[in-house]
């Protein structure tokens, strides 16, 4: 009892500057969790959430049975899975490019470029992805028309659609990315390239048996932080660019989500899809967790 009382009196002002996001996290977080009882119930607004009635397994059932729910979720796999690995390869890439320029400022003008648009919402950058990519007045279709391309609507095409969402994704968030990689690369020990350049090694092989092998720790981290967010491929950006039109290609479980429960009201229905993607997701992180302690021998917590 003493030792705690002498911990208290030490640390009672952290605990105090906790409070706050501490009751943040409980409102926001953990109150609304209640609602889970959606997932089992035919909810009705004047009801209630403890007046509704309850339907057991029905809502999964009914998930189960939708006749899109399998391109749904390929459609949410799929975009995700692009995002991840080219969210990844070229962070990781503009960071080792970047490393090499010796004109401190270039490199601090170029950052600071493609490190603003990861602070736009996509409402903003929706609109702005719209007008270069129109197929009448959009920069990218009149360049290609000089080469005598017919203009292509990307938004409204199934093949294009996909690829538009990763490619602009990547546009938005690589310069993020590319901080975190390059604080990578100030940790790793120059005497190693020294020692590397005396081997007989040049950039190329440096970067191969220095550089990549310094970062991999980082690179590890990402990755599996990434996994869990398999199944989320960016409700934002997506409900601010697709259309009916591009349905086939580009509705995922979130957008569907909010069609069921917001615009046809089936409650209880959004609700069990959501809980299952939630525990799907739950899974995925904890098996990159263990995945990333046994292969990689690296701990996130």
């Amino acid at each position: 009892m003493n030792q705690w009382s002498r911990m208290w009196k030490r640390e009672w002002p952290l605990h105090i500057m906790l409070l706050p996001g501490l009751i943040f996290v409980i409102i926001f977080s953990y109150i609304p969790m209640a609602g889970i009882l959606m997932a089992f119930q035919k909810y009705i607004p004047t009801k209630g959430l403890f007046g509704s009635p309850f339907v057991g397994w029905k809502n999964f059932q009914f998930l189960l049975e939708y006749p899109d729910i399998g391109r749904i979720v390929f459609n949410t796999l799929y975009i995700a899975t692009m995002k991840i690995i080219a969210g990844l390869v070229v962070p990781i890439t503009i960071a080792i490019l970047l490393n090499e320029l010796r004109k401190e400022w270039v490199k601090r003008a170029f950052q600071t470029m493609v490190y603003l648009p990861h602070f736009l919402s996509w409402v903003l950058l929706s609109g702005i992805v719209i007008d270069v990519l129109s197929p009448s007045t959009g920069i990218l279709n009149q360049v290609l028309g000089l080469f005598g391309v017919k203009p292509t609507f990307f938004l409204g095409d199934n093949s294009w659609f996909p690829y538009v969402m990763v490619i602009t994704d990547v546009w938005k968030e690589f310069g993020f990315g590319t901080i975190i990689y390059l604080a990578a690369l100030t940790n790793i020990n120059p005497a190693l390239y020294e020692a590397a350049e005396i081997d007989g090694a040049g950039r190329w092989k440096q970067t191969l048996y220095v550089t990549l092998p310094g970062m991999m720790p980082i690179i590890v981290l990402m990755l599996t932080l990434n996994i869990g967010n398999v199944l989320n491929a960016g409700f934002d950006q997506i409900f601010n660019l697709y259309s009916p039109q591009v349905y086939e290609s580009g509705d995922i479980i979130d957008t569907f989500v909010y069609r069921m429960g917001i615009e046809q009201a089936q409650y209880g229905f959004a609700t069990a899809v959501g809980l299952l993607k939630s525990v799907v997701s739950f899974i995925l992180i904890s098996v990159s967790y263990v995945m990333a302690y046994r292969f990689a021998n690296y701990r996130i917590f």
